[in-house]
């Protein structure tokens, strides 16, 4: 199955306020259901058991509401570790209005912060969003500002994950939605693909496997494992 890039109307926010909000709680239940939180909860959780950390932070890049890397914090806070989070998007508009999260309106693709600001960066069903020389280009970013590793949550591209994703377009709240999740498989990225663009950007390690229904876990380290910087 070819990548086959495709307008996602969510991400020019592309609907009447109404049909935003629909297409904002279909990814919620998304992440929730369909192996978001467990996923980042997974890669976080590894990097803790191989740098021997248990106390991270971490910038979330295009975190809208920042639902994941939050419930991924909690249910890793039962296993003693602790994140400092900070989220990141591209509009204000998109990022919580109360909560104690750090908040940032920035550019994925030229990132804020100094060399080595967080221990880790994350990003959470946003690549597939991008070419791959941007992918590229935020690979080089990501990796600059982390301290230890970038973690990629994202779909793969298959065709039966299409099929599944058209199989639930009459339950989505939204019309958003409706166009928008068959569009993200259409447009998303294979592992091997994934991995390839950070390895191109110099990622010392690359690890990466499928995680549940179409999920990709990505992590690439600054370092080797195990000489990551503190």
């Amino acid at each position: 199955m070819n990548r086959r890039p495709t307008l996602e109307l969510l991400d020019t926010d592309s609907g009447t306020p109404e049909e935003i909000e629909g297409s904002l709680r279909d990814l919620q239940s998304f992440n929730e259901r369909l192996g978001g939180v467990s996923t980042t909860r997974d890669l976080i959780q590894a990097v803790a058991a191989r740098s021997g950390k248990t106390h991270f932070s971490l910038l979330e890049i295009a975190a809208g509401t920042g639902f994941v890397p939050t419930e991924a914090s909690r249910e890793l806070s039962e296993d003693g570790i602790k994140l400092d989070i900070t989220l990141s998007d591209r509009a204000p508009t998109h990022l919580p209005q109360n909560g104690n999260a750090r908040k940032v309106a920035a550019d994925a693709l030229n990132i804020p912060f100094s060399d080595s600001a967080f221990d880790l960066v994350s990003c959470t069903l946003f690549l597939h969003h991008l070419a791959p020389e941007q992918v590229v280009k935020f690979a080089h970013e990501s990796l600059r500002v982390s301290r230890i590793a970038v973690l990629v949550n994202d779909l793969v591209r298959n065709p039966l994950h299409l099929a599944l994703a058209y199989a639930g377009v009459p339950i989505y709240r939204s019309r958003i939605t409706r166009n928008d999740a068959p569009a993200s498989v259409k447009q998303a990225y294979t592992i091997e693909e994934m991995s390839g663009f950070f390895r191109s950007a110099g990622a010392a390690k690359v690890e990466a496997q499928k995680h549940f229904l179409f999920r990709m876990g990505v992590i690439a380290w600054k370092f080797a494992p195990g000489g990551a910087a503190a």
